[in-house]
């Protein structure tokens, strides 16, 4: 892995499992303080592939709480775009107790415009927080649904690791241009959210 700088946006390069090199593109970057959304309105069509965000020490002001994300197109704002989605997850507490696999149908999705769960309910004590990267795919098609593969670990309110695994897609061959995340209760306390743009180098 590579990473150097051109026209001021940050450069890296990584190989994927078949071998090739892949560049990623830091975009954008957003800084959450008591925010009740951070939204990615700019940036996003068909410049690259494949975009990346990711989550780094995002720290809920609820307890409880689970980081989610809707998306919408054109200039809309609704944030209310039709998707079917899996969530299933990995979990084992401090203390050695339940290390447990299992597929979670509260929070999946299935033809719905809701907000979409992609972390574990996180805690509010002051290490606590959420970490984890999600891939969308060819947000700019006008032909095909757009699919969006999430993976996130979370520092859980009952001192359990739970890594969370989604997938789904939204529902449309209208282009996808801008996404808005936020806590299914309170605000974002804190926490950092970056956009990268993948392509082949």
């Amino acid at each position: 892995m590579s990473i150097v700088s051109y026209n001021n946006r940050s450069l890296q390069s990584v190989t994927d499992v078949a071998g090739a090199t892949k560049t990623m593109v830091l975009l954008s970057t957003q800084t959450a303080s008591s925010s009740a959304t951070v939204s990615f309105t700019s940036g996003i069509d068909a410049t690259y592939p494949a975009y990346m965000f990711k989550f780094i020490d995002i720290h809920p002001a609820t307890d409880q709480t689970f980081l989610t994300f809707q998306a919408d197109t054109g200039t809309n704002t609704s944030y209310n775009q039709t998707a079917t989605t899996s969530y299933f997850t990995a979990y084992h507490g401090e203390d050695g107790s339940n290390g447990t696999l299992t597929y979670n149908t509260s929070y999946d999705e299935a033809q719905s415009t809701d907000f979409i769960y992609i972390a574990d309910r996180t805690g509010t004590d002051n290490d606590q927080c959420i970490a984890g990267t999600m891939h969308v795919f060819s947000p700019a098609s006008t032909t095909f649904a757009k699919h969006f593969i999430v993976n996130t670990n979370c520092y859980e309110q009952s001192n359990y690791t739970s890594e969370v695994f989604v997938g789904g897609y939204f529902n449309t061959t209208t282009a996808i241009t801008r996404f808005q995340f936020k806590m299914s209760s309170g605000n974002i306390d804190a926490g950092t959210i970056k956009l990268y743009g993948i392509k082949d180098s």
